[in-house]
């Protein structure tokens, strides 16, 4: 009887033992979940940064047409009362180094060209008078698409992008509509409706 007991009182405690092990398991987890949510939230608004990608100008160009431009290649730049990188996609840049626009040469579908406009304002380092970007203005965007633009001149399409700095966003500008930039650009129909050459370097 009494063998029957103590088999009893170890059976007891191995039940015990198992959930209270059990319940420090569940324990364990919960505060594991709660370690992962709270990191999972953003902080600072963090989480909040714009995709501009999303974006389209109030004609459809979508601002995700092209995505990567911070990393083409510069054509060329030009200063008004902004300060202008022009870059291009690798499709027009290795038109541009195969002699196009010359000749009457035209640059291929889906050649894309941008223009980073920046603010400017005087360098407080350098120890002469130059200007230098402040922050970034516009984003002005062309691109080849002769079933999309076919009734603008040499098939380009045309959006912007203005950016404010204040509240760190992107904004499709409601005038840049697909046709913005065709009247001006008609000026260089004979360049294939692109201002600027691939400057030497």
């Amino acid at each position: 009887m009494s063998g029957l007991l103590t088999k009893s009182v170890a059976q007891q405690q191995d039940q015990k033992i198992e959930k209270r092990t059990f319940v420090k398991r569940i324990a364990g987890f919960t505060v594991l979940a709660t370690v992962v949510a709270v990191l999972a939230v953003p902080v600072d608004g963090a989480g909040n940064a714009q995709d501009k990608y999303s974006l389209k100008s109030p004609s459809g160009i979508p601002f995700f047409d092209f995505r990567g431009y911070e990393d083409w290649s510069v054509v060329s730049t030009a200063k008004t009362d902004v300060l202008k990188a022009i870059v291009a996609n690798p499709a027009m840049i290795k038109a541009y180094k195969a002699g196009v626009p010359g000749g009457g040469q035209t640059f291929p579908e889906g050649s894309k060209i941008v223009k980073i406009q920046w603010k400017t304002k005087k360098s407080t380092e350098a120890p002469f008078d130059v200007d230098v970007p402040d922050v970034l203005a516009q984003v002005f965007v062309m691109e080849k698409d002769t079933k999309r633009f076919s009734k603008n001149g040499g098939s380009w399409g045309y959006a912007v992008f203005n950016y404010d700095a204040a509240s760190d966003k992107f904004t499709p500008d409601p005038k840049s509509l697909s046709n913005c930039g065709n009247a001006c650009h008609t000026a260089v129909k004979g360049k294939d409706y692109i201002f600027h050459p691939y400057q030497k370097r």
